[in-house]
């Protein structure tokens, strides 16, 4: 269940962020084919690696396994943003916020 987990996470916050598997596998200081390795199921990483594979895809662990966040690092943004709001607006934003969900 986790490994598929894993797996499909991978593949889309990858793939969100716009990086080729090559790329990626080069800038976490693996194999050229070490991330398309992975996407196809061939072995998980090591503990350390996959800390590598969250900070270069700028998600926690936690994050990373969260697959109902479809876009961690722009929420993270958004709620760190959210933060610094008066109490007045953070009611304005929820009324935007519910009425874009409304509308899906």
């Amino acid at each position: 269940m986790y490994e598929e987990l894993f797996y499909q996470r991978l593949i889309k916050l990858r793939t969100q962020k716009g990086v080729s598997a090559r790329d990626m596998s080069l800038s976490i200081g693996q194999s050229a084919g070490y991330i398309n390795a992975l996407e196809n199921r061939n072995g998980f990483p090591s503990m350390q690696i996959f800390f590598y594979i969250c900070e270069y895809l700028d998600v926690t662990p936690a994050e990373f396994f969260d697959e109902g966040n479809s876009c961690p690092a722009e929420y993270r943004e958004i709620v760190e943003d959210l933060k610094s709001l008066s109490h007045e607006n953070l009611q304005h934003i929820k009324a935007i916020v519910k009425g874009l969900s409304r509308s899906l």
